[in-house]
Order: C-alpha cells, then sequence, then structure tokens
C-alpha cells in the first residue's frame, strides 16, 4: 500500500479533498502552505496520521482563497481564527488567520506527504507554529500533548532546533544527542 492508498483510507477518500484543495491554490498562484500536523510529516522521520489539513495564506489572498476553493464545491464554514472547510471525505480543512502565520508562505518549501505534493512551512517555522499551539492556555490536553509529541518528532529529526525551545519545553524535551 502507497503513502497515498494508506492516507486515502485512513480519511474515507481525503486524497482527492487535498489534492482538490491544492489544485485550486496552485492554479490561481496564491502563495500558500501547509502547517500543523502535515507539516510536521514532511520533516519529521516518520509520519502520523492525521485527518486535518492546516493551512495558511498570504494576507491579502485570504479572500480570494475563500472563493476559489468554495467554487472547488467546498463547504465552508467561518470563525474567529479561522475558515474551515467539507469536502466529500473525512478531511477537515482549515484555514488559518492568524496574523502570526502570515509570513509563512513566503519561506514555504516544495514536499511529498502521503505522496500528495503540496508546499509545507519551512521547517523552523513549523516548529515556531506548534510552539505556538502548545503555549495556548485554553488548548484542550489531548491537542497539547499532540502538540508536545510533534515537538519532540521535530527535534528528533533535527537536534539543532533544540536550542528554539522555550525552557519550558527543553525540560519535556530529551536532547536526541543524548539519547
Amino acid at each position: 500500500m502507497t503513502g497515498k492508498q494508506f492516507y486515502d483510507w485512513q480519511t474515507s477518500g481525503g486524497t482527492d479533498d487535498v489534492m482538490r484543495m491544492v489544485d485550486c491554490l496552485e492554479r490561481a498562484d496564491v502563495a500558500w502552505c501547509a502547517i500543523g500536523g502535515v507539516a510536521v510529516n514532511h520533516w519529521a522521520q516518520q509520519t502520523m496520521v492525521t485527518q486535518d489539513v492546516d493551512f495558511v495564506v498570504a494576507a491579502e489572498s485570504i479572500g480570494r482563497a475563500v472563493s476559489l476553493l468554495e467554487e472547488a464545491g467546498f463547504r465552508s464554514e467561518r470563525f474567529e481564527w479561522s475558515v474551515n472547510f467539507k469536502g466529500h471525505s473525512a478531511v477537515s480543512i482549515q484555514l488559518s488567520t492568524e496574523d502570526f502565520y502570515k509570513d509563512f508562505p513566503s519561506r514555504a518549501v516544495a514536499a511529498d506527504v502521503n505522496g500528495i505534493l503540496l508546499r509545507v512551512a519551512s521547517l523552523e517555522d513549523t516548529l515556531k507554529g506548534k510552539i505556538k499551539a502548545w503555549s495556548e492556555p485554553g488548548r484542550r490536553q489531548s491537542k497539547r500533548l499532540k502538540d508536545l509529541t510533534d515537538i519532540a518528532r521535530l527535534v528528533e529529526a533535527h537536534p539543532r532546533l533544540r536550542d528554539m525551545l522555550p525552557d519550558e519545553l527543553k525540560k519535556q524535551i530529551q536532547n536526541p544527542e543524548r539519547t
């Protein structure tokens, strides 16, 4: 089974939704990138299943990206810090509208994640995004623990990232060069 087939099985046909999203943004030449678990999967040594695809676009392209995805058949729901999209599968696609991520697309890199070609946040931006998510005080414990795991996965694959961690995280993330 290929990575794409496995992802498709795990997401009830999510490959098509993700590829439609990528196609919409790429054809329109929108600056964008995946963040969160999808980006972590690119940079970590081993992938973990995720049914969420979090992404950002350049701030001036948010309205255009929403229109493009709606025209492509995605249903949208707007929230204070995001616009969530639903296609035909179990995949949840979320466009973050937070200012924190506004420069991420300018540093994005091409990636193959689960056999799907897309853009992901740079390694450093991926870590910064995960640290931000982990640091949010109102975040559910289960989400914070997943963020902590993602941070550990990034540091294990790229030990130099440990220097970027706040002290509180350094206490929780082992130095991979010592293990």
